[in-house]
C-alpha cells in the first residue's frame, strides 16, 4: 500500500514538474522523438517490404519453375547469357513427353507462356507497354486464374489459335471505361482479338510491372502473329512437391540438358529461375534498412538520453533544499530515487508518444499518396516504441534519481 502511494505521489509531482517546464521538457525529450519517429518508420518499411515481397513471390508460384535463357538476377552480366539459344514454346511439349514417360516424376505439367509489350488499341483509344502472353489453357493449372468478368482460355481456343484474349483489370478500364468489355474486339499488332474474359486485380510485381496491365492470348495465335524473342521466351514447369524443389530442378536441369542435346562436359546454355532467386536478394536490403534506421535511431536516442539526463542532474540541483526538507520530514531514499526516475521517464514517454503521432501522420501521408503500397502500423510497433521510450527514461534518470537519493539532509538544507 506505501509502494503504491509514493508511486502515485511520484507521478503527481512528476505531472507538476512537466507542466511547469513545458518548453524545457519538449526541448529535452526532442531526441526521443526523432528516435522514435525512425524506429517506428523503419519497422513500418520493413514490414511493407516483407509484405509486398511476399504478395509479388506468390505471383511467381512456390511450386513453379521457369526454364529461361536469363538468370533473373544477373542483370549486370547481360552480355553473358545473349548469345544462348532461345527457349522455344515447343519445348514444353518435349518436356510433358518425357514427365509423362518418366515413372515417378517430380515434374507435373509444363507450360510455354513467352511474352512482350506491345500496344492494344480499342476505337480511339490506346493503350502502349502491354504485357502480351501467349499460352495454353493448361497455364490455370500452373497459376491459380480468377476472372472478374468472364472466362479464361479454353482447350478449344488453345489448340485452334482463336483470336481470343483475356485482359488485365486496368486494360480493361483504360480501353473500355464504364463499358462491359466482354465481346468487345481489340486490335494487338496487325489483328483483332476477341475479348472474352477480364482478370481480377492482381497488383504489381517488386513494383516492377503490373499484372493487371497485361493481356493473354493462345499461344498458337501468338506464335502466328509474334516473333519469339529470346528474352522474352519462358517455359513454366509446376512441381508436385514444393518441399522438394532442389531435386526436381535437378531433374528438370536434366530433362533440359537431353533435349538439347548438350553432351556432359558442356555447361548449361540455359537458366532455370524460381523464386527463392529473389528471396535470397530481400536479406541484404532489409539488413541495410535496419543498420541505417538503428543507427539513426541509436544516435537520436543517445543524444535524447544525454539531454534528459543533464536536465534531470540541473532539477537535482535546483531541488536539493527540497528534497532536504522531504528528507528531513522521513522521506526515504527509494522515494526520492523513484521521484526523479519517474520524471525521466515521463519526459522519455510522453516524447514517445509525441513521436508516434507523428510517425502515424507521415505514415497517412504515405497511404495517400501511395495508396497500394503494403505498409501497415501495427499495435506491435507502438509497444515497441513506448518500451524504447520507457527504457531510455530509465537509463538516462538512474543516476541524477540515485544522486538525489544519497543526498545529506542537513547538507541538502544548507544549499544555497
Amino acid at each position: 500500500m506505501r509502494a503504491w502511494m509514493e508511486l502515485a505521489e511520484s507521478a503527481r509531482i512528476a505531472g507538476e514538474q512537466l507542466r511547469a517546464n513545458r518548453t524545457r521538457s519538449f526541448l529535452t525529450g526532442l531526441g526521443v522523438i526523432i528516435g522514435i519517429i525512425a524506429v517506428t518508420l523503419m519497422g513500418i518499411a520493413i514490414k511493407g517490404i516483407d509484405t509486398g515481397f511476399d504478395r509479388s513471390m506468390n505471383m511467381l508460384g512456390e511450386d513453379v519453375l521457369y526454364v529461361e535463357q536469363y538468370p533473373w538476377t544477373a542483370i549486370d552480366d547481360f552480355w553473358l547469357y545473349k548469345n544462348r539459344p532461345d527457349i522455344r514454346p515447343s519445348m514444353a511439349d518435349n518436356l510433358n513427353q518425357i514427365i509423362a514417360d518418366t515413372p515417378n516424376s517430380l515434374l507435373e505439367l509444363a507450360v510455354a507462356a513467352p511474352s512482350l509489350l506491345t500496344t492494344v488499341t480499342y476505337e480511339k483509344r490506346q493503350l502502349s507497354n502491354v504485357y502480351l502472353m501467349g499460352t495454353t489453357d493448361a497455364y490455370a493449372t500452373i497459376t491459380p486464374v480468377n476472372c472478374h468478368e468472364g472466362r479464361f482460355l479454353d482447350e478449344i481456343e488453345s489448340r485452334g489459335g482463336r483470336n481470343v484474349c483475356v485482359v488485365g483489370l486496368d486494360v480493361a478500364q483504360g480501353l473500355f471505361g464504364g463499358e462491359d468489355p466482354l465481346g468487345k474486339k481489340v486490335r494487338i499488332g496487325e489483328q483483332k482479338y476477341e475479348v472474352i474474359g477480364v482478370f481480377e486485380k492482381q497488383g504489381s510485381f517488386l513494383g516492377l510491372f503490373s499484372f493487371d496491365s497485361q493481356v493473354v492470348i493462345p499461344l498458337a495465335a501468338y506464335d502466328k502473329y509474334f516473333k519469339t524473342g529470346a528474352e522474352n521466351a519462358s517455359i513454366r514447369v509446376k512441381v508436385k512437391d514444393k518441399t522438394r524443389m532442389q531435386e526436381a530442378r535437378e531433374e528438370l536441369r536434366s530433362d533440359v540438358r537431353r533435349i538439347r542435346g548438350i553432351l556432359p562436359e558442356r555447361e548449361d546454355n540455359f537458366t532455370i529461375n524460381e523464386q527463392q532467386a529473389f528471396r535470397s536478394t530481400l536479406g541484404p536490403v532489409k539488413a541495410g534498412l535496419a543498420i541505417a534506421g538503428l543507427f539513426i535511431t541509436g544516435l537520436a536516442l543517445f543524444v535524447g538520453a544525454i539531454g534528459i539526463m543533464n536536465i534531470t542532474f540541473v532539477s537535482v540541483k535546483e531541488r536539493t533544499r527540497e528534497i532536504g526538507t522531504r528528507k528531513a520530514l522521513g522521506a526515504r531514499r527509494r522515494t526520492i530515487l523513484l521521484q526523479f526516475l519517474i520524471e525521466a521517464v515521463s519526459v522519455c514517454l510522453l516524447a514517445g508518444i509525441i513521436g508516434l503521432v507523428l510517425a502515424f501522420l507521415l505514415f497517412c501521408l504515405v497511404m495517400l499518396a501511395f495508396p497500394s503500397f503494403p505498409i501497415s502500423f501495427s499495435p506491435g510497433l507502438v509497444i515497441v516504441a513506448l518500451s524504447i521510450s520507457v527504457i531510455t527514461g530509465v537509463v538516462s534518470g538512474f543516476a541524477p534519481a540515485w544522486q538525489a537519493s544519497r543526498l545529506s539532509p542537513v547538507e541538502a538544507l544548507r544549499y544555497e
